[in-house]
Formats: C-alpha cells, structure tokens, sequence
C-alpha cells in the first residue's frame, strides 16, 4: 500500500564538478537521478511517506542506474516501463553560486513522454492518499493523455490531487500550448503549484495579480512561490505568506522539488497551511545548502533540525 504515486518523469543529471567555471568550458561532471517527479519521490521517501512512481524509462544500463537508485530510496518502481529505443531526459548544469546555474536539457523524444498507462497504473494510482504530477508530463502523447486518465481517476477515487506547473520551454511548442495544456486539467487538481511566470502561464494573463485570483477561484489550494521572497499559500480567499529559510546558497537546481516535498509531506499529515508552509521552506533551504538535487533532499530529522534552529524567528517576519 502506498501513501503516495507520482506520474512523470524521472531523469538523468549531470551536475558540474568544476564551480564558477562556465558549462562550455566544465570537463568534469558528477552523475545523479534527476527529474521533478523522481526528486520529490526521493524527498517526500526520505520524510517517511511511502511513495510510488509510475513512469517510463529505456532499457539502457543508465535507466538501470535510476531505478536502482529508487529502489534505494525506498521509492516503489513497479509501475515504472521500459521502452527500447528511448532514453531518459538528459540535464547538464553549471555551478556559479550563488546565482548562475544555467542548464542544457534533452528532451527529444525522451522515454518519460512513452508512458502509456494501463488499467492496473490506473488501480495503483486511485489506492494512493494523494496523488502528484506536473506539467511536463501533458507536453507530449501518449503520455498527455495518460496524465489526464490518472488526473481523473485519482480525483475520482478522493485523492488529494497535486499538480506541480514545472514549465520547461523546451518541452513545449509555445507557452501558449503548455497553459492550455494545464488549464484543461483544472478540475481535477486539489493543489496547483508555480512559481511566479508559471501561474500567469497557466492563467493566460500577464498580471500576477490577475493570475492569482483567477488560479484560486479554481483550485482549493494555490501555492505561489516567489523566490527568493518567499511562498504565498491561498486558501480561497484567506493567504498564508512564509519568507524563505536562510542558508548559505550552493545550488538553487532542485530548491522547487525540496519546497513540494517538505510541503506536500507535511498536507499528507493533515498539518496547518502555515506548518506545511515550514516544512517546505526548511526541505528547501537544505536543497539549495547543497550540490545536486535527488541526493540533496532531506530527512525528517534534518528538516526538524533547521525547523528548530529558524521556526521561531520566521514566525513574525
């Protein structure tokens, strides 16, 4: 039984060895899991909730290096495909803390977009308590319409419903399309989360403002992340507004996937807006203390430790 399944894709990153050095110019690079879906399947693993992943991969020993590394990390990887032929997304990123980490993605008919779910995915999928997927996975078929079947089934069987915008332009047409693409699965989502450019994506509009009261008239929860100022939760009309843990920046590649994971691990314990809200901000914080993204995400007992130390001084920020 698990608390949690996942739709999307799991992907493989190789994050610069040399700091400040421009990526054109790195020769040494070390190897990780990577992609949205995987990371917040290894963070919300390592916060204790149990965690499956449904998502397709190649049949290459790179493939087998990223599910062992889930299988690891306690994340369920039945449900997980192969498609000979495809590979796993590609990311290459540079590391010039505390601000410059550029990326090169791909993403050309990467084997996340084969995923092609069946009517057992669809069974696994509406027994979890919670269901989570992101924008990426509707930019291409069959795996658009297998992200909208599990949307609707899991809304169906009363799961709480998350989806994460994860705007990736290089995924996509035209923004225009991803909008719409993310707009279309509205009604079935609980909780919808982007940061800044992502919900005026979604929304159509060039105005936050506009974008916010659009985003909250249709789903229950928004969550909009402001960078380095913080996250705003809406509840209707009610909002809750936290300002970021302060660390000392090594990577913000991941930040996104730590902050749902703390998050949403804390919604999945029925917790306040406002604890979920910490729980985010600290799994954030230690994210970007750190090189990487899956192998950054933290423990429970990590995550209470920098509650401890900076709970009590956000508070009244």
């Amino acid at each position: 039984m698990i608390d949690i399944a996942i739709v999307g894709r799991i992907g493989y990153d190789l994050i610069s060895d040399e700091p400040d050095v421009p990526l054109r110019q790195v020769r040494r690079f070390s190897r990780y899991l990577g992609g949205s879906s995987a990371n917040m399947a290894v963070g919300l693993s390592r916060l204790g909730a149990r965690v499956g992943i449904v998502s397709s991969l190649g049949a290459d020993s790179l493939s087998d290096f990223l599910v062992d590394f889930l299988n690891v990390e306690r994340v369920d990887t039945s449900r997980v495909r192969r498609a000979p032929g495809y590979l796993a997304s590609l990311s290459l990123t540079e590391v010039s803390p505390p601000d410059r980490f550029p990326q090169v993605f791909y993403r050309h008919d990467a084997a996340d977009i084969m995923l092609d779910v069946t009517a057992d995915d669809l069974d696994y999928i509406a027994s979890a308590r919670m269901f989570i997927t992101n924008g990426t996975s509707l930019c291409a078929s069959p795996s658009r319409e297998s992200t909208y079947r599990a949307l609707e089934r899991a809304h169906r069987a009363g799961a709480k419903v998350v989806l994460d915008a994860d705007y990736r332009a290089m995924s996509w047409r035209s923004a225009e399309e991803a909008g719409l693409a993310i707009r279309l699965a509205l009604p079935w989502v609980d909780v919808l989360i982007g940061n800044q450019p992502e919900l005026k994506l979604v929304a159509g509009v060039e105005d936050l403002d506009q974008a916010t009261a659009q985003l909250r008239s249709r789903v229950p929860l928004l969550v909009s992340k402001l960078g380095d100022q913080g996250t705003r939760v809406w509840s209707g009309d009610e909002s809750v507004f936290l300002p970021p843990y302060r660390v000392e920046v090594v990577s913000t590649i991941g930040a996104g996937d730590g902050f749902a994971s703390g998050f949403l691990s804390a919604l999945l314990k029925g917790l306040p807006v406002e604890e979920c809200l910490h729980y985010g901000n600290a799994a954030a914080a230690i994210v970007v203390s750190r090189l990487s993204c899956s192998e950054a995400m933290p423990t429970q007992d990590e995550v209470q430790a920098i509650l401890s130390q900076q709970k009590g001084k956000l508070k009244h920020a």
